[in-house]
């Protein structure tokens, strides 16, 4: 079942005043720790392509602009999938909505493994967008329902479950990428299997949501000049995100194993920052002050990468630092949602996530082109530009955001 703004606010002061909080994230049924195992092995997915993207765009021989659609169509499909995954759970039940989920992500996974053009791929990534949206969209009410020691452990497992993925997905892609840039396919496939497997045994079914919800929610939401705000900047700084993500790669000058370990540093920066740091910002300084900072810190960084492209050093290291600010900037925004909009949080989040996706989504097809039109240079600059453009349009606001401290 869906948690409301009031839930997750509770949860976050019980996290910050109950030391036991973190001792109790071990101790869960095993239906708790079933899905969070699907969880981070569904986050993997996203930097998980990103130490073979060279890879691919050599042995398809394609550009990195055509590459970068792996990460369009995975995004696109989905932003827009955000829009109905609210109103099929209500009708099949949470159980089955994760289930459907796995299944699809299992499918395109393991298809994409097998694809012989980047069309094919790019295709198969749209297939696995779907199936995550339908996953990662109900995964934590369903954690909350199943785990014990309250709400709060129920949360700190899901963010662990989420730095985990985040931060091993590169790696695991740069192992399996060595020895073929098909193998990060069939992993996750295998891995979602098990998934499913452990979900279908160990869960049991999950109450459906007392209220049937409507595809229209989510756009009747954005009629919200705050929440549609908070949507537009963080669709702005997705192309700063995904120009580091997709885009970085190409540049880096490392093989598989490099690039992957880069981005595992990169993910257990942004993991440590989002679960830690984030908090601790918001309570001092507030949670408007604290994101004016960060994103002008993000487009900042992006800068010094543009500025120090050809500098192999200068760009490992910016892109370990920007993990950090990344992982702040995200839990940021994911509080500010929540308290912005007056519908209820499973609403507020699938209009959110479907103008930042679904908006942002030309971003990392963007990135390669800029490269092959102008300069290496190039998306790093325009990356950060995008970032500032969404600190001016948080700015401008501010009035309707007075929820938000």
């Amino acid at each position: 079942m869906p948690l409301d703004a009031e839930q997750i606010e509770q949860a976050v002061e019980t996290v910050e005043h109950d030391d036991h909080s973190f001792k109790r994230i071990f101790k869960q049924p095993k239906a708790a720790w079933a899905v969070a195992f699907a969880c981070v092995v569904a986050f993997m997915g996203l930097g998980l392509v990103d130490p073979i993207l060279p890879a691919i765009g050599k042995q398809l021989h394609a550009t990195p602009a055509q590459v970068n659609l792996l990460f369009t169509s995975y995004m696109l499909v989905t932003g827009v999938m955000m829009l109905i995954t609210g109103w099929l759970s209500s009708r099949i039940g949470p159980k089955r909505t994760l289930l459907l989920g796995l299944i699809i992500i299992v499918i395109f996974s393991a298809l994409g493994g097998f694809s012989s053009t980047v069309g094919q791929l790019v295709g198969y990534r749209a297939g696995w967008g779907l199936g995550n949206a339908l996953f990662i969209s109900t995964a934590l009410a369903v954690i909350v329902s199943v785990a014990s020691g309250g709400t709060a452990s129920a949360i700190i497992l899901y963010e662990a479950a989420l730095g985990l993925g985040m931060s091993v997905g590169p790696l695991l892609g740069g192992w399996l990428g060595a020895i073929s840039w098909r193998g990060p396919f069939f992993g996750v496939a295998i891995l979602m299997a098990i998934g499913f497997i452990g979900i279908l045994v160990l869960l049991s079914d999950v109450e459906k949501p007392k209220q049937k919800s409507s595809i229209l929610d989510p756009i009747k939401a954005l009629g919200h000049r705050g929440l549609l705000s908070m949507g537009i900047m963080a669709l702005l700084y997705n192309f700063g995100f995904f120009t580091l993500l997709a885009y970085s790669p190409y540049v880096l000058g490392l093989d598989e194993h490099g690039i992957g370990y880069v981005f595992f540093f990169w993910g257990v920066c942004l993991a440590i920052t989002s679960i830690f740091v984030a908090p601790k910002l918001e309570v001092r300084f507030g949670t408007k002050k604290s994101m004016y900072v960060v994103l002008f810190l993000i487009a900042l960084t992006l800068a010094v990468m543009g500025l120090g492209v050809h500098s192999q050093a200068l760009l490992i290291a910016c892109i370990i630092i920007i993990g950090a600010f990344l992982g702040i900037n995200n839990t940021l925004v994911t509080t500010a949602v929540m308290e912005v909009s007056p519908v209820e949080r499973s609403v507020a989040s699938s209009a959110y996530s479907f103008v930042r996706f679904a908006g942002g989504s030309v971003a990392p097809w963007l990135a390669g082109k800029l490269a092959e039109w102008y300069n290496p240079e190039t998306p790093f600059y325009v990356g950060a530009v995008a970032v500032i453009l969404g600190m001016i349009v948080l700015f401008s606001g501010r009035h309707h955001m007075k929820e938000i401290s």
